[in-house]
């Protein structure tokens, strides 16, 4: 059965998104970018919320961009092939290779997700939608990368709620740009 993954960058405060909505303070450097790309590598399908969508639709026609060096226009390409399913209230069509709105909530699309014969793990990214895989207790694995950074508020990474999960640190990395990647694995 295909795993479940949560993969976000966070400030060291615990904000995936600053207080004015920014995310500059987590623009990858080209070793982290590399290994962003090598987990979108590994992905069978990828749910997103509505404004993650928003944002990743760029690297839907990035490789027509001249300026893009080779990892990027590679990133693009794994982007544009990989099944995406999005989960939105307000739009009523998507747009891109291979995307789909859910048909269905977020527990039976991941469901149908895993009884599907395939590779991969199933990411799951945007805060929101992120909040709602914890509380259903769908994520099997989360992989933080957490930057050297206070932000001092905007929208966390975990919810505030009074779930508690035990985690088990399966692996550890350190950037020379001082972003720690943590692969923590949930114990059930």
């Amino acid at each position: 059965m295909r795993g479940v993954t949560c993969s976000m960058g966070v400030s060291l405060d615990g904000y995936i998104v600053g207080p004015d909505g920014g995310l500059d303070w987590s623009v990858p450097d080209a070793e982290v970018f590399r290994l962003a790309t090598d987990e979108v590598r590994g992905l069978g399908a990828h749910l997103l919320g509505r404004r993650l969508y928003e944002t990743m639709l760029y690297w839907e026609n990035a490789d027509r961009d001249p300026s893009l060096d080779a990892a990027e226009r590679e990133f693009a390409a794994l982007w544009k092939s990989l099944p995406k399913v999005v989960f939105s209230r307000t739009l009523t069509s998507v747009r891109g290779t291979g995307t789909r709105l859910a048909g269905g909530g977020l527990a039976e699309e991941v469901e149908r997700l895993r009884a599907e014969p395939g590779e991969g793990a199933i990411a799951i990214g945007g805060a929101t939608l992120a909040a709602e895989a914890a509380a259903l207790d769908l994520i099997d694995e989360y992989l933080i990368r957490v930057h050297p950074v206070l932000v001092g508020g905007g929208i966390p990474f975990f919810p505030h709620d009074e779930r508690r999960v035990a985690l088990e640190l399966v692996e550890s990395r350190t950037f020379a740009s001082g972003v720690v990647r943590l692969r923590h694995r949930v114990v059930r």
